[in-house]
């Protein structure tokens, strides 16, 4: 599933061709998402792209008169398309400007969405609940141990709750708790509030490095720009159990914690 760095690779890479620009219209030709695409996003043809923003793994594109919030899903994609180029079977919607720019979304599995709202979009039921946003100040030491204060949940699981911070899926979350020394499995009611420090320094720094490379390239991901990301090749633990530490050697563990893949290091994380 694309994670945080891969929506922003993705808003990094098609921004700059869209916004600005005027939209001549929307051509859904699969209308079967995650939810129906609703007629009400026709609304956004005549008006100017104002701008793309994204919260957690959304991506808002806004107009004076509404948005349209759209999703990646399971294995998504947005690019610019060439003016001429013919959709494929899995190209579900395209947004076409008026200068013949066409930004193509493309979901073989359809549970992605693209959705449309007059409202404040970081209002919308889907959005309005979603915790801070790992990057910027908001996220930090005091607000995780303030949150886990009695909690019994596994620490993983807990940075991986979007109502807790958003956007810190599997790949990031073994990568950071590794980086900060912490156990997946340690309770995150009994992480201390200086380890507390060390992970939210460690997310931030392994989501900002995934963001600089363009993200991680797991099946079906490339960027806005059609191209692979390369974050894989330098992942510490994630995909990697069995294999040895590259801290201390070990053989890293792989277990199954809330149905996902956790690779960590006994030695190295406590």
């Amino acid at each position: 599933m694309p994670e945080l760095p891969e929506v922003e690779t993705t808003r990094r890479g098609i921004a700059p061709h869209i916004v600005g620009k005027r939209v001549k219209r929307i051509e859904v030709r699969q209308p079967s998402l995650r939810w129906p695409v609703p007629e009400e996003i026709h609304a956004a043809e005549g008006r100017k792209l104002q701008a793309v923003e994204r919260r957690g793994k959304y991506l808002l594109l806004r107009f004076a008169n509404g948005t349209i919030i759209t999703h990646l899903g399971m294995s998504g994609s947005l690019r610019i398309a060439l003016q001429d180029e013919p959709p494929l079977f899995h190209d579900h919607v395209d947004l076409l400007c008026s200068d013949g720019t066409r930004l193509r979304y493309c979901d073989p599995r359809r549970f992605g969405a693209w959705l449309w709202t007059e409202d404040d979009p970081l209002q919308h039921p889907l959005l309005v609940e979603l915790g801070p946003e790992p990057l910027t100040d908001a996220f930090t030491a005091d607000y995780l141990a303030q949150r886990a204060t009695g909690r019994k949940t596994a620490v993983k699981a807990f940075l991986m709750d979007s109502h807790i911070v958003v956007g810190v899926g599997n790949i990031y979350a073994n990568e950071a708790l590794f980086m900060a020394g912490i156990h997946p499995k340690r309770a995150a009611g009994k992480v201390s509030l200086a380890r507390y420090e060390k992970l939210v320094q460690a997310v931030k720094q392994v989501l900002a490095d995934s963001i600089e490379m363009g993200g991680t390239t797991l099946r079906d991901f490339v960027g806005g720009d059609g191209k692979p990301g390369y974050f894989q090749q330098t992942l510490r633990v994630y995909g990697r159990g069995g294999q040895p530490c590259r801290r201390c050697k070990t053989a890293l563990s792989e277990i199954r914690l809330g149905q996902r893949a956790t690779v960590f290091c006994k030695t190295c994380q406590t």
